[in-house]
């Protein structure tokens, strides 16, 4: 049972796009959360700086499943159900609950030293930052079960799963991780025992994951997947400080500027959705002997390509009025000086995650690796880098 996305024509494969960066107007509802609750972020030096290597590390722990599942669904090494599913099924899940405490820890440790260089932060903070992190990714983990449903209803119902989960759960992901990394924020800062349920938190993580790796060590499939995955998530961890350290020169340089803010997720989403489009429906071609694995075969991806640019330039004009809408700030004038900043954003930030999504596809499926576990990790995550850098030099160059 295999129906990839390669026998639409641009059309289809448009319309199915458009419709799945629909719900990164979601991701709005993640930006008015942020922009609603500076005064919490402006705390601690660390809290603005951790929120996208947050949010990015969640999208790429989302887009390891995702990408991982669609690849199976279209094999038939997972059935879309959730009990009497296949051991690739399951070993999939212990190895994403392992992968998400490998990453906090990681990311946590690279922030220190991002932190000590660049946000005025000392090693002292280290273990408050480790413990908040830690916290918010394991609440995260609840998502992963939404992510599955969604790829299986997908796939039951004919529509193309690489192209459909991803998008939508990296913008269910944002809001839900926003809320979580913001109640675990003021729990911190303002509840006695509030470090006290954040240390539980963390602790039962770390006992489920000692648990999980005594069962699996000596599991091929399992190692397999945590090898591959952990090489790219601590590529991951040191790319996501740059975003955070990018976002804290955004807002020194924004200020008060709230349709920023309010857009800034659903921004970062949205780029990364295009190269998971691009990547995911590569992996797949590669997969079934649809496309060349060469660079020079792009040319038959450009279906692909085109229709998810297209549709990712409607998007951002829809998320300009709406973020000023959303403020009360919509008129002419706003939108003329909104939109050039985002439409210049747009174009850098896309062409650098297409090249990069469909490059890693075509090396990483060479290298007899599985692409799946390195395309969406490692474009998801440039994604937000590249469009946080993309938004300060266009704020620079037109803002």
């Amino acid at each position: 049972m295999t129906h990839s996305g390669s026998s639409k024509g641009f059309i289809g494969a448009f319309k199915e796009t458009l419709l799945a960066f629909f719900f990164d107007l979601g991701g709005l509802f993640a930006g008015f959360i942020v922009a609603s609750q500076l005064g919490v972020f402006r705390l601690s030096p660390w809290a603005i700086a951790l929120y996208p290597a947050i949010v990015s590390a969640k999208g790429v722990i989302g887009g390891l499943l995702s990408g991982r599942l669609s690849t199976a669904l279209h094999l038939g090494t997972i059935y879309p159900r959730f009990f009497r599913n296949t051991k690739s099924f399951y070993k999939l899940i212990e190895a994403l609950i392992v992968i998400t405490l490998a990453t906090g820890t990681a990311m946590s440790a690279i922030s220190v030293v991002f932190g000590y260089l660049f946000w005025g932060i000392t090693l002292a903070d280290f273990p408050v930052i480790l413990s908040v992190v830690v916290a918010t990714m394991a609440i995260g983990l609840f998502l992963s079960l939404l992510t599955i449903k969604i790829a299986f209803i997908s796939f039951k119902k004919g529509l193309d799963p690489d192209i459909i989960v991803y998008p939508v759960m990296s913008t269910l992901a944002d809001i839900f991780i926003t809320i979580c990394y913001i109640v675990i924020l003021n729990l911190f800062f303002f509840l006695d025992l509030g470090k006290w349920i954040i240390a539980i938190i963390g602790l039962v993580h770390l006992l489920l994951v000692f648990y999980i790796f005594s069962r699996n060590l000596h599991e091929p499939e399992f190692i397999k997947t945590l090898k591959e995955s952990l090489a790219t998530l601590m590529f991951v961890a040191f790319i996501v400080n740059i975003t955070g350290t990018v976002l804290k020169g955004i807002s020194t340089f924004v200020e008060d500027r709230r349709e920023i803010y309010t857009v800034y997720p659903a921004l970062i989403d949205m780029v990364g959705d295009v190269g998971s489009v691009v990547g995911s429906t590569a992996t797949t071609k590669l997969a079934l002997g649809l496309l060349a694995p060469s660079f020079s075969s792009i040319r038959k991806h450009a279906k692909n390509i085109f229709s998810a640019w297209t549709a990712s330039i409607i998007m951002f004009v829809v998320l300009a009025i709406s973020a000023l809408s959303i403020h009360g700030m919509f008129s002419f004038s706003t939108f003329s000086s909104l939109m050039p900043v985002l439409l210049v954003a747009n174009v850098i930030a896309v062409a650098a995650i297409v090249l990069l999504s469909y490059g890693v596809s075509i090396l990483t499926f060479k290298h007899g690796l599985d692409p799946d576990n390195f395309v969406i990790p490692i474009e998801s995550s440039f994604a937000d880098s590249a469009m946080s850098v993309a938004l300060l030099i266009a704020l620079l160059l037109v803002g």
